[in-house]
């Protein structure tokens, strides 16, 4: 599997973060447990976990489950966010980033799966951030079918994907709404309707 670069999608979240109020911060997203503040909260987290993982350089960040705790937003959050997600994609863009295994939530995995996860983590999260407050969201094709490729069920006949139970969503819809069909989530999701399934 070739590289990719991380830094659109990184990009992407830093510029949604950075404009969000603090009275948005309770606001509900699509992912069930978490409110703003949490995913917010758990974006810092994944990114810190990925670029070590990148970095190859194993111990808390990399070694431990993203559910094992709730996240907490730091009081900097607005200044840590963005750095960690540059770094991030800065780690990635190494080409020994890719190669061998690495480990990340708890979990070894071959690198250049790993780095695919962190991509796929940014893009669905992103979505979650721009659903949960307000705005549009837009990532490339390319970004989409690596999204795409992960997420679908390995039997065509399940209905369990990647992370969980698929929504169905119609052939024919935009390749953003069926990569989020996938990742277990509404496409349709808007606050009003409370919190859905997510990761």
């Amino acid at each position: 599997m070739e590289p990719i670069d991380l830094g659109a999608a990184a990009e992407r979240v830093a510029r949604l973060a950075e404009g969000i109020d603090d009275e948005r911060l309770g606001d509900p997203t699509p992912c069930p447990e978490y409110a703003v503040r949490e995913l917010l909260a758990h974006l810092a987290g994944l990114s810190v976990a990925f670029r070590d993982a990148a970095r190859k350089q194993f111990g808390p960040t990399t070694g431990t489950p993203p559910g094992s705790s709730r996240p907490v937003l730091a009081d900097d959050w607005r200044t840590a966010l963005p750095k960690a997600l540059a770094e991030l994609a800065a780690a990635w863009r190494e080409p020994d980033a890719w190669k061998g295994d690495t480990q990340a939530g708890g979990i070894d995995l071959p690198a250049a799966v790993m780095g695919r996860i962190a991509l796929d983590e940014l893009l669905i999260h992103g979505w979650d951030l721009a659903r949960a407050t307000g705005r549009t969201y837009e990532a490339s094709e390319e970004e989409l079918r690596v999204s795409e490729a992960l997420l679908a069920p390995s039997d065509e006949s399940s209905e369990e994907g990647f992370f969980g139970p698929v929504v169905a969503v119609p052939d024919d819809a935009p390749l953003l709404d069926r990569v989020i069909g996938l990742s277990g989530r509404r496409p349709d999701w808007r606050p009003a309707q409370g919190v859905l399934r997510g990761r």
